[in-house]
């Protein structure tokens, strides 16, 4: 949907099950519809797309294509951006480190986003441009030599230049967004600069970051701070995603409930924090082992990488990271040309412990809706 400063916002679908394209067109049909009827019955619906390779690639078919570019004239909708973070299959198997891969070290990952740009030059409307968003670079452990950083700083050139491209065609302000995740090779403001500097200035006018609220506030850090940081060092803000992480004060009850969060099909990087230390763990079940071990190291708070609803706090055991939502949007208020793309992203509905999901997947983001645009409507972004 498109509120004010021409600054759109959606949801991003990757909370539904679709690795074909008839799998994510079904979910599109059955679910997003239902969410729009609720949010915004009778506006243009903006969609978040999330598209894996294999979808990807049957969607390119010219049949197809049409099909969907009729579908959304007809139900009044528009595809602004896509996800593709994760190449492969997201849920119902184990995603783990694996959704990093193929990283920004191989030609896999060029040619996949390539072929989105493809797609959304043809979906987005020229009023919204079309954005795109992608793993940052790739997982630590999987980095062992400089040159590795060298090849993924040149493959996203080559993307850079097929944008470049498309953008020359279309007319269309077409952009990559790099999503800086806690364990990733740039996880940190400090660190996501640090990989753009040696980067060429045209292509940091087609490659930005996708800026994930979860993803920053794990890692303790303030938003006002970080996005001057980002916005002084010449970097576009290509996407926010508006969501909320778990933090909790580590005491014995806390952990004990914490384990119903653990799961075999996501990563749940965990970073624990005393005084201005931080001490960063793998996945949650890492975590919770060393405070058995070693009560005594694993700090004062913790924050886990566990999407939960940005529309309520968890339980009474737990906290969340909202305020770093509403930080990105004070943000904004003052300078509110930052972005204009924003997707709410809460993929994790299936593996919620059962009382977080005490209503169906439509029913809660449209409440995720609801306190986003509330938060919104108070800062005049809606």
């Amino acid at each position: 949907m498109r509120l004010n400063h021409n600054i759109h916002l959606g949801y991003c679908t990757n909370i539904h099950r679709g690795e074909t394209w008839e799998e994510t067109f079904a979910s599109l049909k059955t679910h997003t519809l239902a969410v729009r009827d609720k949010v915004c019955p009778d506006a243009p619906y903006g969609i978040g797309l999330r598209l894996g390779f294999y979808a990807a690639v049957q969607l390119s078919d010219p049949t197809e294509l049409a099909a969907f570019q009729k579908w959304l004239a007809d139900t009044n909708c528009y595809v602004f951006t896509i996800n593709g973070f994760p190449y492969g299959k997201f849920h119902g198997t184990r995603v783990k480190e694996q959704v990093y891969l193929p990283d920004w070290t191989s030609t896999e990952r060029v040619a996949y986003t390539n072929l989105l740009f493809d797609l959304i030059a043809e979906l987005s409307p020229i009023e919204t441009g079309g954005s795109i968003s992608t793993v940052p670079g790739s997982f630590k452990e999987f980095i062992h030599s400089p040159s590795q950083v060298d090849t993924m700083r040149d493959n996203v050139t080559r993307c850079a230049e097929h944008i470049a491209k498309l953008r020359e065609k279309t007319g269309k302000d077409l952009h990559l967004g790099m999503e800086p995740e806690p364990l990733c090779w740039f996880e940190t403001t400090e660190e996501t600069i640090d990989f753009f500097t040696p980067l060429d200035s045209e292509v940091k006018r087609y490659v930005g970051v996708n800026y994930d609220t979860c993803h920053l506030a794990i890692e303790y850090e303030d938003a006002a701070v970080s996005l001057a940081k980002l916005r002084d060092a010449g970097l576009r803000i290509s996407k926010l995603h508006l969501s909320s992480a778990l933090q909790l004060e580590p005491n014995a009850a806390a952990l004990d409930r914490l384990r119903a969060f653990a799961d075999d099909v996501y990563f749940h990087q965990v970073i624990a924090r005393t005084g201005d230390q931080l001490k960063r763990f793998r996945d949650l079940d890492v975590a919770l082992d060393r405070a058995t071990e070693k009560p005594d190291e694993i700090g004062d708070e913790w924050r886990v990488h566990f999407h939960v609803p940005v529309h309520t706090q968890p339980e009474l055991f737990f906290g969340d990271t909202r305020s770093q939502i509403t930080g990105v949007l004070d943000f904004l208020r003052s300078e509110p040309a930052t972005c204009q793309h924003m997707e709410i992203e809460t993929y994790t509905w299936e593996v919620l412990p059962p009382e977080l999901r005490t209503t169906n997947v439509v029913d809660q983001l449209v409440k995720e809706y609801d306190w986003c645009l509330a938060a919104m409507r108070e800062r005049g972004l809606a």
